[in-house]
């Protein structure tokens, strides 16, 4: 295992660990299934998706950043071939910021394309949100990004360091905001004027259309703000707002594994 996969699971596992344990002592809301009934089906996806990425991708983002470099492909490889320190930093963060918005439009085209949302609709049915809800992506939407960041990288020049940073951070906010916790509001109030907090999130896995078509971002509130999808507020209250698709009622059988990978495939429902 390579240095950028050992701090992504290192990461990825810390995260995920303090958020379930404050999942279990400090529950923002109570879950309808068991946590055994979903987690099976929300975890394995995560299994399902890092082999398939693996497969399609055998070298990582990583791998065809140092390619694209090595054959002076991209934007920033052709512009700033022989840099300084400064330039190389500046690069770096500019990397990280043009591959958060381009997931940012991802996602919000994940919602505004009928086939992707299709795709992408299995996410949202889940019927209750916590942090293992972070993880579930039907294996297509994660081959859909790992295709539209590998043309980002390619296309830009993103440098390795900028992709491990993005990467890392996408990962531990994915789990962060998914999980089932409450912040007080005063600060959830601060924070949110940075980055999506567990509230804000909820707002976006709402069963009214016009609440989950807001706060696409994963991490940063801004790209919210500066695209009008911002919302700080639902119509109901954090406690009592309807979560996932009013079409896929929360059973166990609806949370079973082979039930998320062939949701796609099912006869549409109106929403």
């Amino acid at each position: 295992m390579d240095t950028t996969s050992v701090i992504r699971l290192s990461v990825f596992i810390s995260v995920f660990f303090i958020m379930a344990m404050l999942e279990v002592f400090l529950p923002a809301r109570k879950s309808i299934l068991s946590r055994k009934e979903r987690w099976v089906g929300n975890l394995s996806m995560v299994v399902f998706g890092a082999v398939v990425s693996r497969l399609l991708v055998p070298a990582s983002l990583v791998g065809v950043s140092l390619w694209a470099s090595e054959k002076g492909y991209g934007l920033f490889n052709i512009l700033f071939a022989s840099n300084s320190t400064l330039v190389s930093a500046v690069l770096v963060v500019v990397g990280v910021l043009l591959l958060d918005v381009v997931i940012y439009w991802q996602h919000r085209l994940f919602h505004t394309i009928p086939l992707l949302w299709r795709i992408h609709k299995m996410h949202h049915a889940d019927s209750h949100v916590d942090t293992t809800t972070g993880l579930r992506f039907h294996p297509i939407e994660i081959v859909i990004s790992l295709g539209v960041k590998t043309v980002a990288v390619v296309a830009f020049g993103v440098p390795v360091l900028a992709i491990v940073i993005f990467e890392v951070a996408l990962n531990g906010f994915a789990l962060f905001n998914h999980a089932n916790i409450r912040l007080p509001q005063k600060w959830d109030d601060r924070l949110s004027t940075l980055i999506i907090t567990q509230r804000l999130h909820r707002i976006h896995h709402s069963q009214a259309k016009e609440e989950s078509n807001s706060n696409f971002g994963f991490s940063v509130s801004w790209w919210d703000k500066v695209f009008n999808s911002f919302k700080p507020r639902a119509h109901e209250s954090d406690d009592k707002l309807p979560i996932g698709q009013r079409d896929v009622p929360p059973t166990k059988d609806n949370a079973s594994v082979l039930s998320l990978l062939r949701q796609p495939f099912s006869k549409p429902a109106k929403d």
